[in-house]
């Protein structure tokens, strides 16, 4: 099964700290807004995003037809079809993609400890 190009979505106090900190570690902001309260960073090929304010813990993201640069790839599973896939594993979604559309969608589970999972298709 693949997921898509992983990072994980830290929930920050705050934001500014945060990047500080990360910085230090040799992060640098790759994108984001952070007026919105948000801010991707780069490590090579190690990517977080800063969250503040916006859920309540941290998150495994995973994104579908991204590479690690956020570039669109041409071949790569479809969220939809991968939402098949952990359903007939057993995995009870708690967000789910419409099957009829196409494009970006998004679906959330959570894995066995609760931490959640985000698949999360831009494309």
């Amino acid at each position: 099964m693949q997921l898509g190009t992983f990072s994980i979505s830290l929930s920050v106090k705050d934001l500014e700290a945060s990047k500080q900190f990360y910085q230090t570690l040799g992060f640098s902001v790759f994108g984001g807004e952070q007026e919105q309260h948000w801010l991707i960073m780069k490590n090579g090929n190690a990517t977080i995003g800063l969250f503040q304010g916006m859920f309540e813990k941290n998150i495994l993201t995973f994104n579908p037809g991204w590479d690690a640069d956020a570039n669109p790839i041409d071949s790569f599973t479809d969220v939809r079809q991968l939402q098949k896939q952990l359903r007939e594993e057993g995995i009870q979604l708690t967000t789910e993609a419409d099957e009829s559309t196409t494009g970006p969608a998004s679906i959330a589970f959570l894995d066995p400890d609760g931490n959640p999972v985000l698949i999360d298709q831009h494309v």
